[in-house]
């Protein structure tokens, strides 16, 4: 362990020395480094005590560094550009705190310890920005706006489990899809956001498995909603770069999500969202995936939002109400030459967004399938595309929003599916 300037001497000439396991050993309880520590590709140092990197001090890992106590970090704790063998691994056997002044820059992280509830104790800041292996213990993230975990453009999770993941906000930043890696009362419950278009597009989420509808009254829904999920919910908030859409999927879990919303969930389950200006919960719409138990829809988030599943009315008959194809193929042939929506035309306060798998909305109009204006494979200027651009072949997701007029009165009602383009 590093008490003085002559151990921390001691200590980095043996670090520099690859292929060496390092184990050092202290009368104290803590140990302190107050210069520079370099730790090599294919070096490992163990720590038996609370290690502290103090003020102006420095820590370049470029090998392993395991900690069985607690880590401050008060100086700079990171490691060299370009290094994919960085290793912290976390293995007490008892309830270890991550904490001090300065941010912690890991490029992969190991959390190993079998302490039951909560193993890991985060009051600090720390950012992963290659691979974090939950394989033992859940991570705990203090709730005072001083602590937080976030994954760089690069950063991924592996072995998240009921028995590892974060509780608490978890951040993404880049323009790769994510899964945050979130849970509560020893359940993993996932959420999920597509690819992002801008690398500085930065998204966060936590989840809270508490009733809803006191703080969001189930009573205040769109009329198509029919029940909520009274137990669980999701917060998805965009943090950095212009408001953009995005694809959101949520999972379910039989043994927090209710019963009843369950029963028929590939024909009525969606996520709704709480919109805090109408102080009602919308129908965001659902592609269901019943083997993977998770939900998807193309969604804008704007600012904070808060998600969960809920259950919406059976569909009309399609004489009374609206049917939608799903195949393009716009070669002149006159079959599917363009996006047909049945009926349509009966409800002319209508809007038609097509997004790509990525969450990038690709067209969008109103008043669909009037004087001509309908989806023939084409991009209408959105997002990145330019006007008149031709879509590539392939899968899309499609949102078709219309006012419905029926013996509950007159409400908006929304359609979400997957839309197949075939673009010869």
């Amino acid at each position: 362990m590093i008490r003085s300037i002559t151990h921390l001497l001691w200590l980095l000439i043996v670090a520099l020395i690859p292929n060496k396991s390092i184990y050092a050993q202290s009368s104290e309880s803590i140990t302190v480094n107050n210069g520079q520590l370099y730790i090599m590709p294919n070096t490992l140092i163990s720590t038996y005590f609370d290690f502290k990197n103090s003020n102006l001090a420095t820590v370049f890992n470029n090998g392993e560094f395991q900690f069985y106590k607690d880590l401050y970090n008060d100086g700079l704790f990171t490691y060299s550009t370009g290094s994919t063998s960085s290793l912290s691994s976390f293995k007490g056997i008892e309830v270890q705190e991550l904490l001090g002044s300065k941010p912690i820059q890991y490029f992969n992280v190991l959390f190993d310890n079998s302490t039951k509830t909560y193993a890991f104790d985060l009051k600090n800041e720390i950012s992963i920005d290659g691979t974090a292996d939950f394989n033992k213990g859940i991570v705990r993230v203090n709730q005072d706006n001083t602590s937080g975990v976030l994954f760089g453009t690069k950063g991924k999770h592996i072995h998240t489990s009921d028995l590892s993941y974060i509780e608490g906000v978890v951040e993404k930043v880049g323009d790769t899809s994510f899964i945050f890696p979130i849970g509560k009362k020893g359940l993993y419950r996932r959420a999920a956001i597509s690819a992002l278009e801008e690398v500085l597009t930065a998204y966060s989420s936590e989840y809270f498995f508490e009733p809803t509808d006191a703080v969001y009254p189930h009573q205040n829904k769109q009329p198509s909603i029919t029940a909520i999920n009274k137990q669980e919910y999701w917060i998805v908030k965009q943090v950095q770069g212009k408001e953009d859409s995005a694809i959101i999927t949520l999972s379910w879990d039989e043994r927090s999500t209710p019963k009843e919303l369950l029963v028929n969930p590939e024909k009525q389950l969606h996520i709704v969202s709480w919109d805090d200006k109408q102080k009602l919960w919308i129908d965001q719409g659902g592609v269901v995936d019943l083997q993977s138990k998770q939900v998807s829809t193309p969604i804008e988030v704007k600012g904070m939002s808060v998600f969960t599943l809920g259950l919406v009315a059976q569909e009309d008959p399609p004489e009374q109400d609206i049917v939608i194809y799903n195949a393009v193929s716009p070669n002149g042939d006159g079959k599917n030459d363009y996006f047909f929506i049945e009926n349509i035309n009966r409800f002319s306060n209508n809007t038609v967004e097509i997004y790509n798998r990525w969450g990038v909305k690709v067209y969008d109009t109103k008043n669909y399938d009037s004087a001509g204006n309908v989806f023939r494979g084409y991009s209408n200027g959105r997002a990145t595309l330019n006007k008149s651009d031709r879509l590539a072949t392939g899968t899309y997701y499609y949102v078709v929003t219309y006012q419905y007029s029926d013996s509950r009165g007159t409400q908006m009602k929304k359609k979400t599916g997957y839309l197949h383009l075939e673009n010869q």
